[in-house]
């Protein structure tokens, strides 16, 4: 972990991002932060920043596990899953457009072509983390959500409860990413760690108590 980067300046918390390797495409990790205003707590929305080119892959392997967890725990929908909610049942129940779940450039159901193989989500569905040495969540290159909008891709969104003394809670992991460079050149990045809560002098460095939040929907 030799590459230290700050990102994600547009989130209300900022985000601390190590990245593990470093590719022509993939930048980082941006983390967008909001509050869902139904009092299950701090919503983030996680994106994988590209220089062109898009995002196919998050995934864990024997040598490089994948591990997502909440400070707290994650807010699960009665009627979410780990992939994006449906948008239809989104406008009857407004809190489900807040469930937690994991992405490949999507926010909701519609056309969304996401995959997943070798991830047991039994914990994860249940308010626990998402863990794996084998397994992945994926679209096909022919998929048009693999692409970069803005310079980035939506990889998951995590609602994390308060603490019991009301503080924000949140989200950190480490995952491993594969695209493809503008030229179509595959990329690999492995260990890349991410955290919505930067180390005390980083946030003093950031100096984001003003920033606003902005939720951004494709």
């Amino acid at each position: 972990m030799n590459n230290l980067k700050l990102l994600g300046l547009t989130a209300g918390v900022g985000s601390l991002v190590l990245a593990g390797t470093a590719t022509a495409a993939f930048t980082g990790i941006e983390i967008e932060s909001f509050d869902s205003g139904y009092g299950i707590g701090t919503t983030y929305q996680i994106y994988a920043a590209v220089d062109g080119g898009e995002v196919d892959a998050v995934y864990g392997d024997a040598d490089n596990l994948l591990s997502i967890e909440a400070s707290t725990s994650f807010y699960q929908h009665p009627y979410g899953a780990h992939a994006p909610p449906s948008e239809a049942l989104i406008n009857v129940f407004g809190s489900l457009a807040f469930d937690s779940f994991v992405s490949i450039g999507r926010l909701n159901a519609t056309d969304d072509n996401m995959l997943d193989i070798g991830i047991d989500w039994t914990s994860f569905n249940a308010g626990g983390a998402i863990t794996t040495d084998n397994g992945t969540w994926f679209a096909t290159p022919a998929d048009a959500q693999v692409q970069a909008v803005d310079g980035r891709v939506l990889i998951g969104q995590f609602t994390v409860a308060d603490d019991a003394d009301g503080n924000a809670g949140g989200v950190s992991g480490i995952i491993n990413l594969q695209g493809k460079d503008a030229d179509l050149t595959n990329w690999n990045a492995y260990g890349v760690e991410f955290n919505s809560v930067p180390a005390p002098g980083a946030l003093a460095l950031l100096g984001l108590a003003g920033v606003a939040s902005r939720r951004r929907r494709k």
